[in-house]
């Protein structure tokens, strides 16, 4: 068991699971395939509260990510999304004095479990940042496989190739950079380093794929090109996505949670949620009518 309330599963030897070997770093002997061939994960939070020091960011966020869709997070600046897309994989507690109060859970497996190793909560739930940021000192292909050589030590060089080329093709990357995995990932358009991060991220198979407005940076031709990649990549992983962007949320999410932070000093909180049509068609929330149709945001 990993934490009060949860069951540890049946078959702890499957991979993809997050029992106590796994959280606490155990390595396999055999390639890293978590989500091949299996469902995707739920991520639900309840009473989730997030502190910068003595400064409440978040306020009661109760909500369920589901498997295979896109989640939008969406609002204003400075209303939480951020931080509370960090809280799913332990990154927010990185912040020195951040804390969290209220459950995670991934599947029903409490992710701040005293026991749980949050480096292998990060890795079954991955992120992708606003800025491409490739390791700049490393090639293409080494950026794919860098999370193999953390997560194990007995990944053969024939395993490692064939990771490198499905995480490359999957990231639709493949074809534009198969004849130069040996040059700088620097060396990469925006665009492509963008989907090289993705291919990293993905190389370890993780149970969920975070990111963090993932297009901010780049122009409307890559931006197309990621959300395309997002739209198939929701066919294996669960998907939370940060986004500014209205027309990209409607676009590329199924599910659409809108947060705000409201003139009375209330920290950023939950509006509503629901599927992504119906947020920006016929919303429950003035609120968020509000924010949708351009009024203020």
């Amino acid at each position: 068991m990993l934490g009060s309330g949860t069951k540890r599963p049946e078959a702890p030897e499957k991979r993809g699971e997050m029992t106590h070997a796994r959280a606490s770093g155990a390595t396999s002997t055999e390639p890293v395939t978590a989500s091949a061939g299996k469902p995707a994960k739920t991520i639900e939070t309840r009473g989730v509260n997030l502190f910068y020091g003595d400064f409440h960011a978040v306020e009661e966020v109760t909500m369920t990510i589901e498997p295979n869709k896109v989640t939008a997070l969406i609002g204003s600046s400075g209303c939480g999304k951020t931080t509370f897309l960090r809280s799913l994989n332990r990154m927010h507690e990185l912040t020195p004095g951040a804390r969290v109060e209220g459950a995670v859970t991934l599947d029903g497996e409490d992710v701040y479990d005293s026991r749980v190793d949050p480096v292998a909560v990060r890795r079954l739930i991955g992120m992708v940042f606003q800025q491409p940021n490739p390791f700049p000192t490393m090639s293409i292909y080494d950026n794919v496989a860098a999370g193999l050589n953390l997560n194990s030590t007995k990944v053969s060089k024939a395993q490692k190739d064939s990771v490198v080329e499905r995480s490359l093709r999957r990231a639709h990357l493949w074809d534009e950079v198969k004849d130069r995995l040996d040059k700088p990932g620097g060396s990469l358009s925006g665009g492509q380093q963008q989907r090289l991060c993705i291919a990293r991220a993905i190389a370890v198979e993780p149970e969920v794929l975070l990111m963090d407005e993932p297009c901010s940076a780049l122009d409307p031709v890559a931006t197309l090109a990621v959300e395309d990649l997002i739209g198939e990549l929701k066919n294996r992983y669960t998907i939370a996505i940060v986004t500014h962007n209205m027309q990209q949320a409607s676009r590329a999410s199924d599910v659409t949670a809108f947060f705000n932070l409201d003139e009375t000093g209330k920290p950023g909180h939950l509006v509503e949620m629901g599927p992504t049509q119906e947020i920006f068609t016929n919303p429950k929330q003035k609120e968020t009518e509000d924010y949708v149709s351009g009024r203020f945001g």
